[in-house]
């Protein structure tokens, strides 16, 4: 789920405009999509005697938690030659300060962390180019507008709009060479979780597997030889339908199409699922179909080993999928990595995220956004 965090920049050593565009290019990187940038302010130090500041405000989308986008933001800081004292020797001069003022409505109150920012009703210099951003956005705790707070604050200090401004930073995109991108996996291996964050973050329409009202899947894990071939007859249909409309209708707005399976793992399932006789048959009606389906530009085969499958899929308690074995899994598994090598014409990509967790830590999701981009 994507977040929406104000953030404030100020500078009062060195070239100041530069600190606020370097901060700027590493939250791009590090936190997010920057939405939207305010106004260069000169103001004169705030609390302390020494150089006047440049100010600014900008509003990130993000997928971080407020603790991670503070470990992003004291590092950003640390890189630019930020050195934070401790608060008893008072404010001081210093090459950047990031300060998050609020994330979405949020009121969170922890020894590193308080939010909304517990100084900015008394901050001019935050206030302006808050303003810029979004003047009607609500103070959580003090239920004032940004305007509102402007016009009421008890900071006099003076405060200057430059004409200069600062740049967007080029977020350049790792799927530019893609239209559609089929993530797939085994059962539990994260791959709608994946492509639905893909798709908040860089702008793509999802299409994902509709599966959970399907009522043979039930019975299939409780009778697979009697219910097998109903179940992956209705998969295929369903699949093919689906894929059918989604991929036909071209959505303007969106930069690609990233879904989180490609329907050729209904051969791959009923391969495991059904007998030989019925397997045969189906294979025909599969192909007769599959002819007829757009092929994805790269197809992204998350692994994890059997172990850590069973995990997530007991910790995700679907009821109807508890009783799955480890040698069902197995079995899907290896058809996948024979329908990958038997077919090489695919751009195909194979990442091992067994020891990533890739929701709690963002570093692991761009581990793998880098081995797209690299692809």
């Amino acid at each position: 789920m994507n977040h929406d965090v104000y953030i404030s920049l100020g500078s009062n050593l060195g070239n100041r405009k530069a600190y606020l565009q370097q901060a700027i290019e590493g939250i791009a990187m590090r936190v997010g999509t920057i939405v939207d940038i305010a106004p260069i302010y000169e103001t004169p130090s705030w609390g302390f005697s020494g150089e006047a500041f440049l100010n600014t405000c900008l509003l990130c989308r993000t997928f971080l938690s407020p603790e991670q986008v503070l470990m992003q933001l004291l590092q950003i800081e640390h890189e630019l030659g930020r050195e934070r004292m401790p608060h008893s020797k008072g404010y001081q001069s210093r090459t950047i300060d990031l300060d998050i003022l609020f994330y979405d409505d949020e009121v969170i109150h922890t020894d590193r962390l308080t939010i909304p920012h517990p100084l900015l009703q008394h901050r001019k210099f935050v206030l302006k180019p808050l303003a810029n951003i979004d003047d009607l956005k609500v103070h959580p705790v003090l239920k004032k507008t940004v305007a509102q707070l402007l016009r009421t604050t008890d900071d006099t200090s003076p405060v200057q709009r430059l004409s200069d401004q600062l740049s967007f930073p080029a977020q350049k995109s790792p799927f530019l060479n893609y239209k559609y991108i089929a993530i797939e996996g085994n059962i539990g291996s994260g791959k709608t979780t994946l492509a639905t964050k893909i798709a908040e973050d860089f702008n793509a329409k999802l299409i994902l597997e509709q599966f959970s009202d399907n009522p043979f899947l039930p019975k299939f894990y409780e009778n697979p030889k009697q219910y097998g071939f109903t179940l992956e007859m209705s998969f295929l249909t369903e699949r093919y339908q689906q894929m059918r409309e989604q991929l036909a209708q071209t959505d303007l707005f969106k930069e690609f199409v990233v879904s989180d399976y490609d329907i050729f793992k209904s051969l791959i399932f009923s391969k495991v699922t059904l007998t030989d006789d019925e397997f045969v048959l189906y294979r025909k009606l599969f192909y007769i179909l599959y002819s007829q389906i757009i092929k994805p530009d790269l197809y992204v085969f998350l692994y994890q080993n059997t172990d850590r499958l069973i995990e997530n899929i007991k910790k995700r308690g679907r009821e109807y999928e508890q009783n799955i074995s480890p040698d069902y899994l197995k079995k899907i598994h290896y058809g996948y990595l024979d329908f990958i090598q038997k077919n090489a014409a695919i751009n195909s990509l194979i990442i091992d995220v067994t020891d990533l967790d890739f929701v709690q830590h963002y570093t692991h999701y761009e581990y793998i956004i880098e081995k797209i981009r690299e692809n």
